[in-house]
């Protein structure tokens, strides 16, 4: 059974939305992608854990979910044991080492002097390393990726949206378009199978010499040749001197009972924090119907936590409890409220039959990163050193070199009476947030239905005046309170969308534990699947 929609899978795995309590199962999977789920899947089958299914899922996601992810971008993993606080396997990327004078933002966009130093295998070598079940050795994890990019896969209607609407990007550099174009010229359309040789061969390598070749190996040299030839900046000791990721305490806070664990600095996961106590303030019948009074008070809680992140961030990235604990107050949020008045990335979650529960965000930044592929490799380089400043040395996100790029991510799990109720994050750049943010007060809230949560229409806020509302109504009383609080309506209009469910408001692949059961939702906005796997 495929949840949602009728997608080719791997004939060999069971698939499905939820499992009945009386179901012996090993875990489940919700991605962005059904290759990606079915890795997975198969990982659990095979006697692997959640860590190890997410090792398969994020390898495979970047392959057959290219406009969002890849082995050069950065990767990010929020874990959780029964009983246990969750940890974070800190997966930042770092700004090269040596940056030139006379930066402009084109050059931290597009092109190699774009990336940042990718952290992806780095992350996931360290989750396999340290937390895998050792039942799954690192090449039976990467070979789904490796089958999906030699056998191809078959690009279903969100990628062929962003393959169309990205074509013209990807068609300005030679070895972008001979893999993202199709050998006719035209745009990949839905049912076409896309083959990626170059990265298959890479990912073998990978498989055979492990993670490290990438950063201190043969194809680091390979990387750092393409940098020097090209104008990039990632050296040969920007990859090798690439740090293990550290193991970090989630940062954590409370929503109308539950427990909510999210990421710390610097990536978003105390914007959600903060926006779950605004929303908070709000009487529960206020939140409780999916109607016009709940998304206004969407929008006022946004509108504070998006904008207070651009007025006063956390900028210390290592020592930050004291800022932190400070801005996800109750009383804060109170202040807030009072004072007020008047890219993008994919994301994947895995619970395992012990009840680990991992949620990982990934992502290339932009819409195929920085839009050019390795000649050789095969992959797209990331542009998050589009998160950095140029032209006010005073403000917060100023650039330097060896330094963490701004980031979105926010990854959560939510629990209570130390059991895990609720997993979730999202791509979409900001909102990211506002995504995670509402679909856990819609399942909160309104009702403990994660796919009425994930399928719900959505809004966003660009601080200070443009409210984004998805969906094809919008009531008087929405407009006027809208108008009331100096919002303008606005409409998304990167044009990835053929429906009212626009990926503009993010791509949330979440589980919950409802009834006595794992239940999966895959974001109608992509093309993802939820995953069953059974002993």
């Amino acid at each position: 059974m495929v949840c949602r929609r009728a997608l080719s899978l791997v004939a060999m795995i069971s698939l499905g939305c939820h499992a009945s309590p009386g179901d012996e199962l090993r875990g489940v999977v919700s991605s962005a992608t059904p290759e990606a789920t079915a890795a997975g899947v198969a990982m659990l089958e095979a006697g692997g854990n959640a860590i190890d299914a997410a090792v398969a899922v994020s390898l495979t996601l970047g392959v057959t979910e290219p406009a969002g992810s890849g082995i050069a971008g950065q990767t990010v993993m929020l874990v959780k044991r029964r009983g246990e606080p969750a940890f974070v396997i800190h997966g930042t990327t770092w700004s090269p080492g040596s940056i030139p004078d006379g930066v402009t933002e084109v050059q931290l966009s597009r092109g190699r002097t774009a990336s940042t130093v990718p952290s992806t295998l780095r992350v996931l070598d360290v989750a396999h390393r340290r937390f895998g079940s050792g039942n799954v050795d690192w090449q039976h994890l990467v070979q789904p990726a490796i089958d999906a990019a030699e056998q191809g896969f078959i690009v279903g209607p969100f990628r062929h949206r962003a393959f169309r609407n990205f074509g013209s990007a990807l068609r300005e550099q030679e070895e972008a378009a001979s893999i993202f174009v199709r050998p006719d010229g035209a745009d990949y359309q839905a049912g076409d199978r896309l083959r990626q040789p170059l990265l298959a061969a890479t990912l073998r390598r990978i498989a055979k010499h492990g993670a490290m070749d990438f950063y201190s190996g043969d194809i680091a040299r390979e990387i750092t040749a393409d940098m020097a030839a090209k104008g990039g900046w990632i050296t040969f000791e920007d990859l090798a001197g690439f740090p293990e990721p550290g193991i970090v305490l989630a940062i954590e806070g409370s929503y109308r009972g539950y427990t909510v664990e999210t990421l710390p600095p610097p990536f978003g996961g105390w914007v959600v924090l903060q926006i779950l106590n605004v929303l908070e303030l709000n009487a529960p019948q206020v939140l409780d119907d999916d109607d016009s009074a709940r998304r206004l008070a969407l929008l006022d809680a946004l509108r504070i936590g998006h904008g207070q992140r651009r007025a006063d961030p956390v900028t210390d990235y290592g020592d930050y409890a004291q800022d932190i604990a400070t801005r996800t107050s109750k009383q804060e949020a109170r202040r807030l409220s009072q004072d007020s008045a008047g890219g993008e990335t994919t994301h994947f979650s895995v619970v395992d039959a012990n009840g680990l529960t991992v949620a990982v965000t990934q992502s290339i930044d932009s819409y195929f990163g920085a839009k050019v592929v390795h000649p050789t490799l095969g992959f797209l380089y990331n542009n998050y050193m589009q998160g950095f400043q140029v032209d006010d040395p005073d403000a917060p996100y100023y650039l330097a070199q060896s330094e963490m790029p701004l980031s979105s991510m926010s990854a959560t799990i939510v629990s209570q009476d130390g059991r895990t109720e609720l997993v979730l994050g999202s791509p979409g750049s900001a909102r990211i947030i506002s995504s995670v943010a509402q679909v856990t007060s819609y399942w909160i809230d309104v009702e403990q239905d994660v796919e009425a949560a994930v399928g719900a229409y959505r809004v966003h806020v660009v601080p200070e005046t443009a409210g984004y509302v998805e969906g094809p109504e919008l009531p008087p009383v929405l407009l006027q309170g809208m108008a009331a609080r100096g919002l303008t309506l606005t409409r998304p209009t990167y044009g990835v969308s053929d429906s009212h469910l626009d990926p503009y408001f993010g791509g949330v692949h979440a589980l919950a534990f409802e009834n006595g059961a794992w239940r999966g939702a895959a974001d109608p906005r992509r093309d993802g699947v939820v995953g069953i796997a059974r002993k």
